[in-house]
């Protein structure tokens, strides 16, 4: 087996854990830099739109490593879906299987489930509150919190930060009130 069929197969989980953790500390280490997405948004407005908001008036050039980074994640999701996607279909547990199928979600793209995220659904209700509404929940949420999931859980937490830990806490207990609760009566819409 070549190397580029080895990239292509799974991997466990744990090896995409442990790089992202040492992203953190290499980050810290190297340039006192802090791990988290949600700000690029942030800096891209502050160097692309000229408006006198105060949010955006600041020194975004000091922050301009995040946006190489962002760009890096881009151009390396690029590369594993063009030139490393694996050409198997993606296992889903049989159990996870049936309680989306008792949902009413059958088919999938990948990991997508498409009778909910497709282009004929944007223009429906439930796609509207799935695509739309949980879109800007997210970005609303993010932007309440100080930073997203990746900022407070993987940074926040390894820096002991009491917000981060509550942050964390309730993006999990959200995750699992959707999840349990609004989701079932949304699916049925």
């Amino acid at each position: 087996m070549n190397i580029l069929e080895t990239l292509r197969q799974p991997w466990h989980w744990s090896i995409s854990g442990l790089l992202i953790g040492l992203t953190v500390p290499i980050l810290l280490i190297l340039g006192n830099k802090v791990f988290g997405i949600s700000s690029s948004l942030r800096h891209i407005c502050a160097a692309c739109v000229p408006a006198n908001i105060n949010f955006f008036k600041y020194d975004w050039k000091k922050e301009a490593w995040n946006l190489f980074f962002v760009a890096g994640i881009i151009l390396g999701g690029f590369i594993g879906n063009s030139l490393l996607s694996n050409p198997n279909d993606i296992v889903i547990n049989p159990q996870t299987q049936q309680e989306l199928a008792a949902l009413g979600i059958h088919n999938f793209s990948g990991l997508l489930p498409t009778d909910l995220f497709n282009f004929e659904n944007l223009f429906t209700l439930k796609g509207f509150i799935f695509i739309i509404l949980g879109g800007f929940l997210v970005g609303f949420g993010t932007r309440w919190a100080g930073g997203c999931t990746s900022g407070h859980a993987i940074s926040g937490l390894s820096n002991l930060q009491i917000p981060s830990l509550i942050a964390t806490i309730c993006f999990m207990v959200g995750g699992f009130v959707m999840t349990w609760l609004i989701l079932p009566f949304l699916l049925t819409l």
